[in-house]
Formats: structure tokens, C-alpha cells, sequence
């Protein structure tokens, strides 16, 4: 791995920054609710499926609304908020979220994947407010989504946000893509990992992945 992505000094955040830029407008989800429903109506009919069949009917509404609720993250003001306190006790140690839970959808196959994060930053100048640190996960999972773009992006937001002195973040999570088709191996664990700043001191990796009960010597 470069240096400059373990500092955060290069291109990989404002990369990162410049995607998250395409939002979605507020203000026209009545008609994506109907735009979206009519595809998948059409997708039902190519599959051969009877729209009239009791069982089916408002089904496309429904997805599409779906939709809209596991893709809240890509809208226009749903990014949270980050509370920031000045850091009046000079914390300079870790400050670790453990096991937050999160659900998103395979980018490449639309079929969810889930799991936990680990999320750790080693305060500066200020501290946030802990409920965001989960908040933040939330966002980046709310929309069609890859396991790895979702740890850097996670990893990358604290960086510029916070300015700290490190952040680390290791996210586990099952796929369904590999569960349900192609190799079928259910139970199949992902393991995936970003870091910034004085993280990427072995010393200091290996403290957190100890702190957070794991054994993998990054």
C-alpha cells in the first residue's frame, strides 16, 4: 500500500469526495417512486411473471419505494452532521466504536450484503459526538454499494472531517451475491480495512485490532 493512501496526504480522498458530490435533488420522489416502479414492472413481464397475480400487484410500487429507503444515502441532505467538541482534556488516545451494524446492496448484483464495522480515530485538536460514527456508516451504506469503497469512504470522511491524528476502520460483512449464486458458500466472511494518518505505525494497528478482539497482524 502507498503511503500517501495510509496518511490520507494524496488523491484517494478528494477521489472520494468527488463521487459522493452526485447526490440526487430532493423534491421529485413521487415521480422516481413511478419511474422506478414502471422498470420494474417491465422487468416482471420479460420474466414471464403475471402482473395480475394477487401476489404481484403493487409489487413494482413497492420496490420502488424499497428503493428509495435503502438508497436514502444517496439523496441531497442526508449526509449527517458531524458534532464536534474541542478536545479540552488533550484525549490523545483511541476513541473506538465496535460492532456497529449495517446493511447495503452489491453494487454489482443489487443483493444485500451486511455486517459490522470497527471504527477508531485518535483525537486532535477536537472529539465528535459518538452517534455519529454510526451515523456515518449508515450513510455510506445506504445506497448500491462495495465493500472496500465503503471502508475508505467511511475512513475518508472522519480524515477530513475530524482532522485527527489517525483513523482506522476495519469492516466484517457476509454477501449474499457469494452466498446465494455463483460459488454458493454461505457463511463466507469479508474482511476489509482503511487507515490514515499515525495508523499506519504497526505498533499503533495492531493496539486497535487487540482493543476491537481480533488477531490479524496488518
Amino acid at each position: 500500500m502507498a503511503m500517501d493512501e495510509l496518511t490520507g496526504s494524496g488523491s484517494a480522498d478528494e477521489a472520494i469526495q468527488r463521487r459522493d458530490g452526485n447526490l440526487i435533488a430532493r423534491g421529485d420522489e413521487a415521480g422516481l417512486v413511478t419511474r422506478i416502479s414502471g422498470h420494474m414492472a417491465a422487468i416482471m413481464q420479460e420474466l414471464n411473471l403475471d402482473l395480475e397475480d394477487p401476489n404481484f400487484q403493487g409489487t413494482p410500487e413497492r420496490i420502488a419505494r424499497m428503493y428509495l429507503e435503502l438508497f436514502h444515502g444517496l439523496f441531497e441532505g442526508s449526509e449527517p452532521t458531524v458534532t464536534t467538541f474541542p478536545n479540552e482534556e488533550g484525549y490523545h488516545h483511541m476513541v473506538i466504536e465496535r460492532e456497529i451494524p449495517f446493511y447495503s446492496m452489491c453494487a454489482h448484483h443489487f443483493i444485500p450484503f451486511y455486517g459490522h464495522a470497527h471504527v477508531a480515530y485518535i483525537p486532535a485538536g477536537t472529539i465528535v459526538g459518538l452517534s455519529k460514527l454510526a451515523r456515518i456508516v449508515e450513510f455510506y451504506a445506504r445506497r448500491p454499494q462495495l465493500q472496500e469503497r465503503l471502508t475508505e469512504q467511511v475512513a475518508s470522511f472522519l480524515w477530513t472531517k475530524l482532522a485527527p491524528m489517525g483513523v482506522m476502520v476495519v469492516i466484517e460483512a457476509r454477501h449474499l451475491c457469494v452466498e446465494m449464486r455463483g460459488v454458493k458458500k454461505p457463511g463466507a466472511l469479508t474482511t476489509t480495512s482503511a487507515l490514515r494518518g499515525c495508523f499506519s505505525d504497526r505498533k499503533v494497528r495492531e493496539e486497535f485490532l487487540a482493543l476491537i478482539g481480533r488477531k490479524t497482524g496488518w
